[in-house]
């Protein structure tokens, strides 16, 4: 129970900033970024779009920036509370200044939103529209996927940061994942999130 809390601690500064996230690209703010990162553009083997209209640079942004902000404030926290740091991976290996969180949140934002472009890519390949599910046999393929391909680049991220096994690395996609279907729920039944995966 204790490691699972301390992955928590370690992963909080991406869980809120997935949330504020999609709340972000709800709204009205920041329309101008609003653009599909792949420009409407088709791949040239298939003439299918290369991403969709759902990877947008708002999004990209969105995630990179949120990040960064709450990793900043989760390490003021932290120094507020040391208690925090004692229960966080990353400060028990790396010293909690603003300057390290502010990298680290930005290599976490960028890692989030750049590790679910695969999977957008195969999805588009698969006719598989824009923030919807497949309806044959790999749709529950596709609904782990969803939830847990930015977590593999998060993870990757924190791998960097302090030694962990393939266990551990495991474990914080699965915990992420789980995280993110429980999040989607909650933003679901607050019609802040179209489709429940």
């Amino acid at each position: 129970m204790q490691t699972i809390l301390i992955m928590f601690i370690t992963l909080i500064s991406v869980i809120l900033a997935g949330v504020s996230n999609m709340i972000f690209c709800k709204s009205s703010l920041c329309q101008a970024l609003n653009r599909p990162m792949d420009g409407g553009r088709l791949w040239q083997k298939d003439q299918k779009r290369i991403f969709g209209a759902n990877k947008t640079w708002k999004g990209f942004w969105g995630m990179v920036v949120f990040a960064t902000g709450f990793q900043i404030l989760w390490g003021w926290v932290s120094q507020a509370f040391p208690i925090l740091e004692q229960y966080n991976y990353i400060y028990q290996y790396q010293r909690n200044t603003t300057t390290l969180n502010a990298l680290v949140g930005f290599a976490l934002g960028f890692a989030y939103v750049l590790f679910e472009l695969p999977n957008s890519f195969i999805k588009r390949r698969l006719d598989i529209a824009p923030g919807k599910q497949a309806n044959n046999a790999l749709r529950w393929l596709f609904i782990a996927i969803d939830q847990t391909d930015s977590l593999f680049g998060c993870t990757l991220v924190l791998a960097v940061l302090f030694p962990m096994s393939l266990a551990q690395y495991l474990a914080f996609v699965i915990l992420g994942g789980v995280t993110h279907i429980v999040i989607n729920v909650i933003l679901y039944r607050l019609k802040l999130r179209r489709n429940l995966y």
